[in-house]
C-alpha cells in the first residue's frame, strides 16, 4: 500500500529543506568562542577552575609582596570582577598565601579555586604543613595541591610520604586534586605514564625561555620545545589537567609580539588546559585577558 504523506511529514521535510538551502547542505553551528574566564575541567581531576589564573609568584612573591596589603587586594578583586577565579600561591612565596587570603575575605568560597604547592625537597607525613596551608588560606579545603618545584627523575619515590599524606587528605575531603610543578626535563620524562598525578603544571611558550632543559639546575639556557611538548601530549591524553606556566618567560617577554607568540602558542596546542600569569598591576590583567580571547578566537 502506497505511504500516506501526512502533514506532519510535509512541515519535517519542509522544514528539513530550509536548513539545507540555508546552510550549503549541511546543519553547521558555528564554534563557541573561547574566553580567558570560561570554567574548564582540569581532566579526569574534574576540578574546574577559569582559563586563566592570577599568579602570586612574581619573582617568588616579590613583587606582589611589594604592592602591599591595600594595593594587592586590589588587583585580586579587579581580578575577581573580570572573571579570573583561580589564584595560585605556595609555600615559598613566603607571605602570599596570606595576603591572598586577606584580599579574598568576603567573597563566596564556591566562586572561586585556590592551588598551593608544596615545597621539594621534603618527606615526613604532610599533614600537619597541610593543615598550616588552610589556615594560612583561610580554607577548610583547598582545591588544588602540587608538589613544588620537581626536579630530580626519581621523585616519585623520594616524596613516597608526601604523595601518600596528598591521597590521604584528598580521601578526606581537604584537597580535590594535588599533582607537581616540574622543573626540568629529568623530572618531566618520567610524568607520562605516572598514575598518581592528576595535575601536571609544565612550563610553555613558543621559544624555550625558562623552561625545561636537561640540566637539574634552572640555568638561563633555552629549553627542548619540542620534547616539553610531547610530554605535555602525553599526559593531556592521559587524563591529566595541564596548567601551564612562564607564558610571559618569567617577565622576559616585554613585546607585545613576544607575549601574543607565547600565548597563541600554548592556547592553541590543544594539550594545555590552563594558565597562571603573575600580575602586578589591573593594566597587565585587562592585556592577558584580550590577548587570551583574541589569539583563541583568532
Amino acid at each position: 500500500m502506497a505511504h500516506q504523506f501526512t502533514r506532519r511529514d510535509f512541515l519535517r521535510t519542509g522544514v528539513a529543506a530550509s536548513v539545507l538551502s540555508t546552510t550549503g547542505g549541511m546543519a553547521l553551528a558555528k564554534p563557541k568562542k573561547r574566553s580567558a574566564t570560561d570554567w574548564v575541567t582540569l581532566g579526569k581531576s574534574k576540578v574546574k577552575v577559569t582559563r586563566l589564573a592570577f599568579g602570586t609568584g612574581t619573582k617568588a612573591g616579590s613583587a606582589q609582596r611589594e604592592l602591599g596589603q591595600e594595593g594587592f587586594t586590589r588587583l585580586v578583586r579587579h581580578a575577581y570582577d573580570s572573571g579570573i577565579r583561580f589564584f595560585e600561591t605556595a609555600e615559598s612565596y613566603h607571605g602570599m598565601p596570606e595576603m591572598l587570603s586577606i584580599a579574598l575575605k568576603g567573597l563566596p568560597r564556591d566562586s572561586y579555586r585556590l592551588m598551593t604547592k608544596y615545597s621539594t625537597p621534603a618527606t615526613g607525613d604532610p599533614a600537619q604543613k597541610i593543615d598550616q596551608f588552610r589556615r594560612q588560606l583561610n580554607t577548610e579545603h583547598i582545591d588544588i595541591l602540587l608538589l613544588h618545584c620537581l626536579r630530580p627523575p626519581t621523585w616519585s619515590a623520594d616524596y613516597e610520604s608526601l604523595r601518600d599524606g596528598f591521597s590521604l587528605a584528598q580521601q578526606k575531603r581537604i584537597i580535590s586534586a594535588h599533582g607537581a610543578s616540574i622543573h626540568g626535563l629529568p623530572a618531566l620524562r618520567t610524568i607520562p605514564g605516572n598514575q598518581w598525578l592528576q595535575i601536571a603544571m609544565i612550563r610553555m611558550n613558543h621559544n624555550g625561555t625558562k623552561m625545561d632543559t636537561p640540566d637539574m639546575k634552572d640555568v638561563n639556557q633555552l629549553g627542548n620545545v619540542e620534547e616539553v611538548v610531547a610530554h605535555t601530549k602525553a599526559v593531556h591524553h592521559q587524563g591529566m589537567g595541564v596548567i601551564s606556566m612562564k607564558l610571559v618567560g618569567e617577565g622576559r617577554f616585554t613585546t607585545a609580539e613576544d607575549r601574543d607568540a607565547a600565548m597563541k602558542f600554548a592556547m592553541n596546542l590543544g594539550y594545555v588546559d590552563a594558565v597562571t600569569i603573575g600580575f602586578t598591576n589591573t593594566a597587565q590583567i585587562d592585556e592577558a585577558i584580550e590577548r587570551m580571547n583574541r589569539v583563541m578566537n583568532a
